[in-house]
């Protein structure tokens, strides 16, 4: 889902009639994964992401769309509304709980992502990438990934993707890693690098895109 040629508006549009149409084909009581992609920076997640979108068939929500729709009061009451009366209760309910046992003391921004989070696990079959859904979706219906590699080698890709020297690309890595360690700390208490928050971690350093989605794909029995 690129942000990029279309409006955060448009996305939500397109996205929400296709969680009707998933709505009407689905079984009763059938139940749909998600998967939570977290990554170090360079270490080519988000190439993983794409791979298992393709292979799945499964929406792929970008850090920056997570990150637009909770920032838009207007566009969290969008997607909240596709939820029915029942399950927008049990959302309410689990935000909640997962405040209260992680003893959290959510801003507005976080109260919109847990429930921009919240909405898109109820509706299943996704692929969300960072903003620290592994550590607000309950881990029994999450299937939560985390993938790493090598710093010389995270270097070198960011380095050959945005066409910068190595060392820029090794402050940009720096800054990333800090960024997000420090979103995750801020508002979950957790290490984000932490293998203990995670059902499979992966190593891009020994395995290639299509080895690592396979091993995803093997995880989850597809």
């Amino acid at each position: 889902m690129e942000a990029r040629a279309r409006s955060i508006h448009q996305i939500v549009d397109q996205q929400v009639k296709k969680w009707e149409m998933m709505r009407r084909e689905r079984q009763e009581g059938k139940k749909l994964p998600v998967i939570t992609l977290s990554r170090e920076p360079g270490s080519r997640g988000r190439l993983v992401a794409e791979g298992i979108r393709d292979q799945l068939g499964f929406d792929l929500f970008h850090r920056e769309i997570i990150l637009q729709m909770a920032e838009n009061a207007q566009v969290s009451s969008r997607l909240l509304e596709t939820l029915d009366e029942k399950r927008l209760s049990v959302l309410e309910d689990w935000v909640s709980t997962l405040v209260n046992e992680k003893h959290l003391w959510p801003d507005q921004y976080l109260k919109h992502l847990m429930r921009v989070v919240g909405t898109i696990g109820k509706h299943g079959q996704a692929i969300i990438m960072g903003r620290g859904a592994n550590f607000m979706l309950p881990s029994d219906d999450t299937f939560r990934v985390r993938i790493i590699a090598p710093i010389d080698l995270r270097i070198q890709n960011m380095s050959e993707e945005f066409g910068v020297p190595a060392e820029e690309a090794r402050r940009r890595i720096l800054r990333t890693e800090s960024d997000r360690r420090a979103f995750v700390r801020k508002y979950f208490y957790a290490d984000i690098a932490d293998p203990a928050n995670y059902d499979l971690v992966i190593n891009t350093g020994t395995l290639s895109i299509d080895a690592a989605v396979g091993t995803v794909k093997g995880a989850l029995g597809r």
